[in-house]
């Protein structure tokens, strides 16, 4: 099997947390420089595809979160991708983000404590008695709610996999990415714990057999902007959308 995990692009929610309030987690779009991450990511998979033998050229069967901004991140794959070479892209649910319940639109934790001091107090004794794999926010998902649903998802690529779709990749988010690799290459909880989200349009390959085992490797580290750069491409990707002043 040939698994490509590829993380959204920039999203304006990487930008400012005020784009979680203005579209809402589901609705925030990526930014230009983020279409342009994912681009670059699909280059790099068409690249790999293009050096292996023939015998494992199989099609690609392409799964993404219904979030937008993943959606829009399959979209710029599908733009580089040889069109010959993908089966089919489909949408789960189980592949979207983490529902942080009180505090989807609030990261910054002074203001969690201040708007929800109940709520907070209680899940930061979540987190200190139980560990933060297990804690769940106020109305939100733990990781571990995350992983048990992407487990369920797992199933499906398994199913598939029987019948010879061996060549996938999935457009995700950076729990629920970790959290497939998590249960794919039965890593530990100590393992999620320690490792650190991908990137925006970070490339991570799962590869193996199921006799010979399976490993993953980050095959595409997404350029980052460089300095000078803080400025540019920050708008919306999508004519469509109309976005309030952020950042």
């Amino acid at each position: 099997m040939h698994i490509f995990l590829v993380r959204h692009g920039e999203s304006l929610g990487n930008i400012s947390e005020q784009a979680y309030r203005q579209f809402g987690d589901h609705n925030v779009p990526l930014t230009q420089w983020g279409y342009r991450q994912v681009l670059e990511a699909g280059r790099v998979i068409a690249s790999h595809l293009k050096a292996r033998p023939s015998a494992e050229s199989s099609k690609l069967s392409i799964w993404y979160s219904p979030y937008l901004r993943t959606r829009q991140s399959k979209d710029a794959l599908l733009e580089v991708l040889p069109s010959d070479l993908i089966a089919d892209a489909r949408e789960d649910y189980l592949l979207r983000e983490q529902d942080f319940g009180l505090f989807t639109e609030i990261y910054d934790r002074a203001e969690q404590k201040r708007k929800f001091p109940e709520e907070f107090e209680k899940w930061a004794r979540l987190r200190n008695n139980n560990g933060k794999f297990y804690a769940r926010p106020p109305d939100g998902e733990s990781r571990a709610d995350v992983a048990q649903r992407v487990r369920l998802f797992l199933q499906t690529v398994m199913h598939e996999a029987k019948h010879g779709r061996n060549n996938v990749i999935i457009v995700g988010h950076g729990v629920t990415n970790r959290a497939f690799e998590m249960n794919f290459l039965h890593h530990s909880v100590d393992w999620f714990e320690r490792s650190d989200n991908p990137g925006n349009a970070d490339v991570t390959l799962i590869e193996g057999t199921a006799t010979e085992g399976y490993t993953s490797i980050l095959i595409h580290k997404a350029v980052d902007r460089a300095k000078g750069e803080e400025g540019e491409l920050r708008d919306a990707y999508g004519s469509e959308l109309v976005t309030a002043k952020i950042g």
